[in-house]
């Protein structure tokens, strides 16, 4: 499977990449390892040593280098082999690995893995997550065992909440809400109105906790390739605008692993007026991963092993009035690829044709 490589994804949470030591994981079907030089900037290698594949994490740091385990060759946070401790230490030209743009925004740390130059302006904005000032903030992480595209289309069609999440994020009352799908620029927004519901379980907590009707709403925008910001919650039945709590900000951020698996960060932010308890905020937390973990990930890991290698196109999905956020999804994941095909395709045309050297 192809994946759009020109755009920012989130390898981890910032603070899981420590100074001394390597954090490594699997990226768009690469492997790669991070690291922190001594001054604390984030370095990010491909994570497999160019003489003979050994990952390059099992080695150790030094020098704001990498030593690979196997035969000590050092490489710089460029990628280059800086040491070859055998023989007259020459290093073959071809002896570096790909190295690339990291930046840290928001507590995540973002790597950038396509050829296009890599611009820290166009990293998704997250900044409710910053502002300490007007809300507390929680987070989490997930893997999933399907991949991305499908996970993408469980948290643009929140229809779902009805029924997978009856009594935590959904309740029966909010089946056939209003649902209407915007589009600004390259995002896309998928808005639900629910008037006069009973508060389901976790917004009853941030709210009154009195279970009386309330208006409800969730509002997810995509930004592509695979961030995710929600907007939901309840206030007064009726009333004008919300309050100053019984709502938050969810944060939802999908990075591809492979074809077939993903790697999931999550993270709320409340506003500093939503009344709760030590215990209560826990409980909070608690509920919201539950829903996660024990609803949403073994229902999306069932689909992908339903759909298997298939093509999911192939397969002739029923399409419902709930699926036009996730449809445009889709295209506009196929636009960008095909985008970035054609431009690789005009580069490699436009590359000089190399001459054979003898030997």
């Amino acid at each position: 499977m192809a994946f759009i490589r020109n755009a920012w994804y989130v390898a981890g949470w910032a603070d899981e990449v420590k100074a001394g030591e390597m954090f490594h994981r699997q990226l768009l079907g690469e492997r790669v390892v991070f690291y922190r030089k001594a001054d604390g900037t984030p370095v990010a290698l491909q994570d497999r040593c160019a003489h003979r594949f050994i990952p390059l994490h099992l080695g150790k740091i030094v020098d704001d280098r990498i030593e690979c385990l196997y035969h000590g060759l050092q490489f710089d946070c460029t990628g280059r082999c800086v040491k070859n401790p055998h023989g007259d230490g020459r290093v073959p030209d071809a002896a570096r690995v790909a190295a690339y743009p990291v930046h840290e925004r928001h507590g995540m740390m973002w790597i950038w893995m396509g050829d296009a130059p890599a611009d820290a302006s166009t990293i998704p904005n997250y900044g409710v997550l910053d502002d300490t000032a007007a809300f507390t903030t929680s987070r989490g992480y997930l893997h999933i065992a399907a991949n991305y595209e499908l996970m993408g289309e469980n948290l643009l069609d929140l229809s779902h909440i009805t029924y997978l999440h009856d009594g935590y994020l959904g309740s029966p009352e909010q089946a056939g809400a209003d649902q209407v799908v915007e589009e600004e620029g390259d995002h896309i927004l998928c808005n639900r109105w629910m008037p006069s519901v009973t508060p389901p379980g976790i917004f009853n907590m941030l709210y009154r906790q009195d279970g009386k009707p309330v208006d409800m709403w969730t509002r997810m925008r995509w930004m592509p390739p695979s961030c995710f910001l929600l907007d939901s919650g309840v206030h007064e039945a009726g009333a004008a605008q919300r309050e100053d709590h019984g709502w938050y900000y969810g944060v939802h951020i999908l990075t591809p692993e492979t074809e077939r698996t993903t790697h999931y960060h999550f993270a709320a932010a409340m506003p500093i007026g939503t009344r709760m308890s030590p215990e209560t905020e826990e409980k909070f937390r608690a509920l919201r991963r539950y829903a996660f973990e024990m609803q949403d990930k073994p229902i999306i890991d069932a689909q992908q092993e339903a759909i298997g290698d298939a093509d999911f196109w192939s397969l002739k999905p029923v399409l419902l009035s709930i699926d036009v956020g996730p449809v445009r999804m889709r295209r506009a994941i196929t636009r960008r690829l095909q985008a970035e095909a054609a431009e690789a395709a005009a580069t490699a045309a436009a590359a000089p044709v190399r001459q054979a050297q003898p030997i």
